[in-house]
């Protein structure tokens, strides 16, 4: 399915229903004087976070939304129908911005968050509200007022505690199938992730999300390549898993240029990280062992290891990255997202 992260659409609250004229008219109620009801309210537009949706895809197919028109007042002084509020639905994670993306106006952080966004016109008035000591018998009501309508934005930023990245075929993807219950695209070939994957880690009772985004390679920061697109997915996550594969002959490049490209992109590089060797099945442990020195000295970071298709230290990467996560949590307790 296409995954789409940026969509514009167009949004209009229902228009009020008329006032209407009338007078009472039964057998024996030769004075019945006037009834004429009021109209009902438009139906206000409502933006809502869905926490099964994980794309914008359904509105690539529909961009225009109106919410129902209030009707007409009745005789008899009864009101018309208020007109049924409309719902949008989106992902958690979902920025709203101005038609001109200049301003962030609401951010879908939450699972059932609703926002009016704008609301439906008023009602006229029938004939009973202008009554007076001076006329008894009004011929006078207002029409409803148009709906308010408005141009927005939506982009969606994925939710994940933890975001994976690393070059092409490092093995993100193995990783987020092994440790979750996702089933990525995995092949022996560069770019096999062409959209954000999210998996739920489950360690003991407690669990926690991933996201798997594409490959980045040189000059992604400028547009090269796929991961231009989804980097800004991984602004929200706690912290950066870099997968590394091991038994590249240049991983120590692999690494620095990825760290490169993090660094001409916003904040990413200020953002905690993870070191993970993969793919240690192919070589051998004094090579491990070396290239956990070499990244040490670089990083000041103790690396782990782990491999896809042994699965070896997978339950001790589970625990790793929990404890990290409560780590951040005891050291920054605002941080936006909660684990599960």
């Amino acid at each position: 399915m296409l995954f789409i992260d940026e969509v514009k659409i167009v949004a209009r609250a229902g228009k009020g229903g008329n006032g209407i004229v009338s007078f009472r008219r039964e057998k024996n109620v030769p004075l019945g004087g006037v009834d004429g009801g009021n109209g009902g309210n438009g139906g206000n537009v409502i933006i809502r976070g869905k926490d099964n949706l994980t794309s914008l895809t359904n509105f690539k197919f529909r961009q225009h939304f109106f919410a129902e028109n209030g009707t007409n007042g009745k005789s008899r002084k009864k009101a018309g129908k208020q007109g049924e509020s409309l719902f949008i639905d989106v992902p958690v994670g979902t920025q709203v911005f101005s038609e001109d993306c200049q301003y962030l106006l609401y951010d879908i952080n939450q699972p059932g968050k609703e926002i009016l966004l704008i609301q439906g016109g008023k009602g006229g008035l029938g004939n009973i509200n202008f009554k007076s000591s001076r006329n008894q018998s009004p011929r006078k009501a207002t029409e409803g007022r148009e709906g308010q309508e408005i141009t927005l934005n939506l982009h969606l930023k994925v939710l994940a505690n933890i975001g994976l990245l690393g070059k092409p075929n490092a093995g993100k993807s193995t990783l987020l199938s092994r440790i979750t219950a996702a089933k990525p695209k995995i092949a022996e070939y560069p770019f096999s992730t062409i959209k954000p994957q999210l998996g739920v880690v489950k360690y003991q009772y407690n669990e926690f999300t991933v996201a798997d985004i594409p490959g980045l390679i040189k000059n992604s920061s400028i547009g090269q390549g796929m991961g231009i697109q989804f980097l800004k997915h991984l602004e929200r996550c706690e912290f950066l898993l870099h997968i590394i594969d091991v038994s590249a002959l240049d991983y120590i490049e692999n690494y620095q240029l990825i760290r490169k490209e993090l660094k001409s992109y916003k904040s990413l590089s200020s953002k905690k990280e993870v070191l993970l060797l993969s793919k240690t099945d192919l070589v051998t442990v004094d090579i491990i062992n070396a290239a956990k020195k070499e990244l040490f000295a670089l990083t000041s970071n103790i690396p782990l290891s782990y491999s896809g298709i042994t699965n070896e230290n997978l339950e001790s990467l589970k625990k790793s990255l929990y404890q990290q996560l409560m780590e951040l949590r005891i050291t920054n307790p605002t941080l936006p997202l909660q684990i599960i």
